[in-house]
C-alpha cells in the first residue's frame, strides 16, 4: 500500500507561483509513475501532468509551459512547480501514483493509489 500526502497548496494572486510536493510511503517509489490532477467544484477531475518512473514528462494543454512536473526519488517526493498562475487554475490538486507499466497517463483509473489532495485558489 502507497500513501500519497499531497503540501503546498494556498492562495495566490494572478500570475503567481507555488511549487506543490506529494510525498509518498513505500521502498520502491522509483518505478512508480505518478501523476498531477486537478478538480474544480462542480467539475470532473482533469489530468495535469505525468512523470514516468523513467523520467518522460506530459502536460494537459491548459498548462504547457507554466507547470513544470518532477521527481525526487531519494525522497520519495513528486513536485509540481507552477508559474504564471491563473483563476482557471483554482482547484484541488491531486498526486497519483500508479505501478502499470503500460498506462494512459492521463486517465485517472489507471493510478491505483491517490492523494487527499490539496487546494489551490488563484485570485484575479
Amino acid at each position: 500500500q502507497v500513501q500519497l500526502v499531497e503540501s503546498g497548496g494556498g492562495l495566490v494572486q494572478a500570475g503567481g507561483s507555488l511549487r506543490l510536493s506529494c510525498a509518498a510511503s513505500g521502498r520502491t517509489f522509483s518505478t512508480y509513475g505518478m501523476g498531477w490532477f486537478r478538480q474544480a467544484p462542480g467539475k470532473e477531475r482533469d489530468f495535469v501532468a505525468a512523470i514516468r518512473s523513467g523520467g518522460a514528462t506530459y502536460y494537459a494543454d491548459s498548462v504547457e509551459g507554466r507547470f513544470t512536473i518532477s521527481r525526487d526519488n531519494a525522497k520519495n517526493t513528486v513536485y509540481l512547480q507552477m508559474n504564471s498562475l491563473k483563476p482557471d487554475d483554482t482547484a484541488v490538486y491531486f498526486c497519483a501514483a500508479t505501478h502499470r507499466i503500460f498506462y494512459d497517463y492521463s486517465d485517472p483509473g489507471n493510478y491505483n493509489y491517490l492523494g487527499q489532495g490539496t487546494q489551490v485558489t488563484v485570485s484575479s
